[in-house]
């Protein structure tokens, strides 16, 4: 790789790094309630070393702070993060720049999952239940699809997607039926985080999110030559020894992983992989193992950035965020249509 493509994709990465920082420290400081950038630093120090300097500091601010804002952006990070290269994958895998893990079906079936567990078998496996059935979820559409795809000969890229779209429609339809089945009072609550809802988050599924995303990050950026190669065909793919099928199996159940992880635990969240991928090729280009790491930064400040404005837009109420990510990539999405016609 040229040494001077390398320092600038080093120099777009820093950048965004310093930008997601401010972001960040903005997340803790903004929202229904808003606390001074001092309080935010000490509360946050004292947490980390155990001070008691801290003391001083109303116990509201800390709990504000260490128990709700800190947990949700290091998960809204964690979520734009994996969800962007996830659609870096799909997009090399389909060789469709308009493939995304939303419209392909696979965040629905992550949802199917997740419904199910919450409404209908309950918490049998403890902390692991919800991304265990959302995972499964994600799995089994996502060999729908391509079994469909295989069974109709429908192998090009645009009509891949379209099965995924037809597939994302059935199975929300499922799943908006297993909610009119379950508790009522539990409706509204599973309604509002299948909007795509990030108060969820706690110290307990960090951890578990934080795994998977370095897993799933490890296996698509040391695999980005391969992906170069796919982008190209199956055929240019196969003479450079690339055995294309197991390949774009692994590459799948990999992000339905990453997916259905994410998803059971921040709801639905569209466009997020559609759009921060052509964000990043406008600054590096189609190298995939350049793509990885600049889409992970810009999607983690972009579903940060919306997070924050879900809180403060309509301040004390949150709005959810994947209602800011579906304006937005809706119309980015309609505007990608535009310029490809």
């Amino acid at each position: 790789m040229d040494t001077k493509i390398q320092i600038t994709t080093l120099l777009y990465c820093l950048f965004l790094l310093g930008l997601l920082g401010c972001t960040f420290i903005a997340s803790l400081a903004f929202g229904g309630v808003k606390i001074p950038f001092e309080e935010v630093w000490q509360i946050v120090w004292s947490q980390l070393l155990f001070d008691e300097t801290s003391s001083t500091i109303s116990a509201g601010h800390q709990a504000i702070i260490w128990e709700i804002r800190l947990p949700r952006s290091l998960l809204a990070m964690m979520v734009g993060a994996g969800l962007s290269i996830v659609g870096v994958s799909l997009q090399a895998l389909t060789r469709n720049h308009l493939a995304d893990p939303h419209l392909l079906g696979i965040s629905s079936g992550s949802a199917f999952g997740a419904v199910l567990a919450i409404m209908h078998v309950g918490m049998i496996f403890g902390q692991f239940t919800l991304p265990i059935f959302a995972f499964m979820g994600s799995l089994i559409v996502t060999g729908f699809v391509l079994g469909f795809s295989s069974l109709t000969q429908s192998h090009s890229s645009s009509k891949l997607v379209l099965t995924g779209v037809a597939f994302s429609f059935v199975i929300m339809a499922a799943t908006n039926f297993l909610i009119i089945l379950g508790n009522p009072k539990a409706t509204h609550l599973v309604v509002y985080w299948m909007l795509g809802g990030l108060g969820t988050a706690n110290w307990s599924i960090l951890p578990i999110c934080f795994l998977v995303l370095c897993v799933a990050f490890a296996h698509f950026w040391i695999n980005g030559p391969q992906f170069n190669a796919l982008s190209l065909g199956d055929e240019t793919a196969s003479t450079l020894g690339i055995v294309v099928p197991h390949f774009r199996l692994v590459a799948f159940g990999v992000g339905a992983l990453l997916t259905g992880v994410l998803v059971s635990y921040s709801g639905i969240i569209g466009f997020v992989g559609l759009m921060v991928p052509h964000i990043a090729r406008f600054f590096v280009g189609g190298n995939n193992s350049l793509l990885m790491p600049v889409s992970l930064a810009i999607g983690a400040l972009f579903l940060l950035g919306s997070d924050l404005l879900a809180r403060t837009l309509l301040a004390p109420q949150v709005i959810p965020v994947g209602v800011i990510t579906g304006l937005v990539g809706g119309s980015f999405f309609l505007w990608l249509l535009a310029k490809k016609n």
